[in-house]
């Protein structure tokens, strides 16, 4: 076992077992000392934060915005880590869902959804909520190195009863068996915010140019399902989420295939603005976001979801 499986095998076992209040105040006092140290994760944040405030913001109060946004990624991982001892009735009552009715209508109706989120409050435990409300939930999660880490975090989604598919050296294409699960109706959450192939579809953000997956889009235009897109926060006693759509969806009359995939796209892009403008110290994005950013900006990844791919 390597000091990074370490550290996760540690988070898991030590989070989970000592209180709450006194795992929150270490991990916070970690995250202040993180924002005042810097180093590349927090001036990623910094700088992706600027883009989202706009350049009008005083520097003191976007200081303090991402010391906010340090510590919000603290509580992810606190709470992610201490997701596979709750009960039931806690994951349901740990997380919110604005228009939840929405997605219960969907799956009673057997056409399945697909929803776009950001890296923001706690997508593991909207997932977990998912399942506990008893809805089929699919998604993909790109392959960690190394690979005892990844195979230690699918096995901590799929113990949430969420199905995970990894990115790629699956049996079958995971995208081809998410087309399945959809039109099985089954809900399919897929991060969107970030493009982790190089080949995404590009869309302006927030004032800058940057490349999103396509498979949120190619899913919902393949299938006919509907397509939302959620926007993540925290509150002090819960994670949260609302969601917008579900979005208009063109035709094959609109056009050929790939000019539709980025005009869905671009609505998503739109979307996911909207959402982290509204909270933007619950977005967890210490990595480069624009493409005329420089270099990687270090920070830490998280292990995430990612949209598949035709």
């Amino acid at each position: 076992m390597n000091l990074t499986e370490l550290g996760y095998v540690a988070g898991w076992r030590i989070v989970r077992a000592l209180p709450r209040p006194l795992v929150a105040a270490a991990l916070q006092a970690g995250a202040d000392r993180a924002h005042r140290r810097g180093g590349g994760g927090t001036e990623r944040l910094r700088a992706n934060l600027r883009r989202v405030v706009g350049p009008e913001l005083p520097e003191a109060e976007l200081d303090d915005l991402v010391r906010r946004g340090l510590r919000s990624y603290a509580r992810y991982w606190m709470e992610a880590f201490r997701l596979p001892a709750l009960s039931r009735s806690q994951i349901l009552s740990g997380f919110r869902l604005d228009g939840a009715e929405l997605l219960a209508a969907d799956v009673a109706a057997g056409r399945g959804a697909v929803v776009a989120l950001p890296h923001a409050g706690n997508w593991d435990a909207a997932g977990a909520w998912v399942a506990a409300t008893g809805w089929p939930i699919a998604t993909v999660m790109e392959r960690l190195k190394p690979e005892a880490v990844y195979e230690r975090f699918m096995a901590f989604r799929k113990g949430l009863g969420m199905e995970i598919l990894p990115t790629h050296g699956g049996p079958r294409p995971a995208f081809d068996v998410l087309l399945d699960r959809v039109r099985a109706g089954a809900v399919v959450p897929l991060l969107a915010d970030r493009d982790l192939s190089a080949r995404g579809v590009e869309v302006d953000f927030f004032g800058g140019k940057t490349r999103m997956p396509a498979g949120p889009a190619l899913l919902a235009l393949h299938t006919g399902a509907p397509l939302y897109v959620a926007s993540m926060w925290y509150e002090p006693d819960a994670a949260c989420a609302s969601l917008a759509g579900p979005l208009p969806v063109p035709g094959p009359e609109a056009g050929p295939l790939d000019q539709r995939v980025r005009s869905v796209t671009q609505l998503i892009a739109d979307r996911l603005a909207a959402g982290i403008a509204r909270h933007p110290e619950d977005w967890h994005m210490l990595q480069r976001m624009w493409l005329d950013q420089r270099g990687s900006g270090g920070g830490t990844a998280l292990p995430s979801s990612s949209a598949g791919r035709s």
